[in-house]
């Protein structure tokens, strides 16, 4: 049987086809489409089937794409898995390699969800650099009222808040009086800073000030306006096709609506791709890495893995452990008694995408009943712990 390895470049693809004997004549075709489709007849005349090819950025989207129209079975590979040794490659050289792999069976394939996954994690990813981009235009506009003087970010408790817009707007629209624009800011801010608003919204606002703050401000709402669009169609294609993962999600702490979407687009809800909660946390990055020599463990840092999915449960996991009640909450100021709050919101985020996977992958809501759980023996150790320091107070003529 008759395989192909592709290395895809930007504007190159070098197309190798290996029968189990030899790697035959190494081609090259430009990355049009139309080359493409000609580089897939030319591939079917040769009664090749099965195709493997790097994942190098987003070049190997549209060839993906047009040969699985043409009914290949494709693999796609993690370049670090296959690389060769420095100073031996070339293009040639690699597609032959790929080919070569691809034939003996030694290629581990990426996960590549189907096209309704896709176009959903495309809308997902495009939500994620929008909230980016709002970000950033906020920091602009932060940027412009402290070189104006105007010093009411450091009153409030973030530099989007509505007080903040609103006295944006009013500036604006050519209003720089202190005791006007303070009449635009939150009551409970004014009833706890007190004169300090009035101070602070004093400043000295040029021309060029207002139009740069004009610019941003339009471009924040474009961005808002975008956020809501993008959200909608992610909307439609989750009721349209995930509704049920959608609830099941929805019944786990910290997991909302719009994070229900994300782990959808990011993992395809197909649990069946991943063996057990190990693989998908460990594909999350979530997982300590396999860092031993000698007997003696290196490194416990959390491996690469999706930076999209890593992002969401992070954000997840920060909720949940702010939610009273929940086993997470707990969880969370047991861990970090004992290590970093960073670190211990890691393993919170862990601990979610386990029970994630096992909410997708048995059918079943959240059991909501779960009870934060204390260890006898720990707490035992506890107590003799707290009345050892304070005996110590006492020796030391401390009167409790």
């Amino acid at each position: 049987m008759k395989v192909s390895g592709l290395d895809v470049h930007k504007d190159s693809i070098f197309c190798a086809i290996c029968n189990g004997k030899k790697v035959e004549e190494v081609k090259e075709y430009p990355t049009f489409t139309h080359s493409i489709r000609e580089m897939g007849v030319y591939l079917q005349k040769e009664g090749v089937k099965k195709i493997a090819m790097e994942s190098t950025g987003i070049y190997w989207i549209p060839v993906w794409n047009i040969l699985e129209e043409m009914g290949f079975i494709l693999t796609l590979v993690n370049p670090y898995i296959i690389k060769q040794i420095p100073g031996r490659k070339s293009d040639v050289k690699d597609a032959q390699w790929i080919a070569t792999l691809l034939h003996k069976g030694l290629l581990r394939g990426s996960l590549v969800p189907d096209k309704t996954i896709r176009q959903l994690r495309s809308y997902s990813r495009k939500y994620v650099r929008l909230q980016s981009d709002i970000t950033r235009v906020f920091q602009e506009m932060e940027r412009i009222l402290e070189m104006c003087n105007i010093r009411i970010t450091s009153l409030v408790s973030n530099n989007n808040s509505v007080s903040v817009k609103n006295i944006i707007e009013q500036i604006i629209q050519g209003n720089s009086s202190p005791e006007e624009l303070a009449c635009y800011v939150h009551g409970r801010i004014l009833k706890a800073k007190g004169e300090l608003v009035q101070l602070s919204l004093e400043g000295f606002i040029q021309e060029h000030h207002r139009f740069s703050l004009e610019l941003a401000y339009e471009q924040y709402h474009l961005f808002q306006k975008q956020l809501l669009l993008v959200e909608s169609k992610m909307e439609e294609i989750c009721n349209a096709h995930y509704q049920e993962q959608m609830e099941l999600l929805e019944s786990i702490p910290g997991i909302k609506k719009q994070a229900a979407m994300q782990i959808i687009a990011e993992t395809g809800a197909d649990m069946t791709a991943f063996e057990n909660s190990g693989k998908l946390t460990g594909w999350a990055g979530l997982r300590p890495k396999n860092d031993q020599s000698a007997g003696k463990m290196k490194s416990t840092s959390v491996t690469k893995g999706n930076k999209y999915l890593r992002r969401i449960m992070v954000q997840s996991a920060w909720a949940a452990s702010r939610t009273k009640g929940s086993f997470y909450k707990s969880k969370f100021e047991q861990l970090c008694i004992r290590k970093s709050r960073k670190k211990a919101l890691i393993a919170i985020a862990r601990k979610l995408l386990t029970v994630t996977w096992h909410v997708l992958s048995e059918k079943k809501g959240y059991n909501k009943n779960i009870l934060p759980t204390y260890n006898p023996e720990k707490i035992k150790h506890k107590i003799i712990y707290h009345q050892r320091e304070l005996l110590k107070l006492e020796s030391l003529g401390f009167s409790l």
